[in-house]
């Protein structure tokens, strides 16, 4: 199966390089990340995407909504 590589920047935290299944949704991409979609967003060019739409950017920034307890 085909894959994607996605240069995530989780603002404040660093940079990491995810590898998804091309028919992967942004939800997936935070779950790679350790994330759920509860407690982040996924921008795209400074605009939010939807969890459950598919992965169409190879560079995206992640914001934490939630930390810490």
């Amino acid at each position: 199966m085909a894959s994607v590589k996605v240069t995530c920047e989780v603002v404040g935290e660093g940079i990491e390089e995810c590898e998804l299944s091309a028919d992967a949704a942004y939800g997936d991409l935070l779950s790679e990340l350790g994330l759920s979609r509860h407690e982040a967003t996924v921008l795209v060019d400074g605009s939010p995407v939807p969890a459950d739409a598919t992965v169409a950017a190879d560079t995206v920034r992640v914001l934490r909504l939630i930390r810490g307890g």
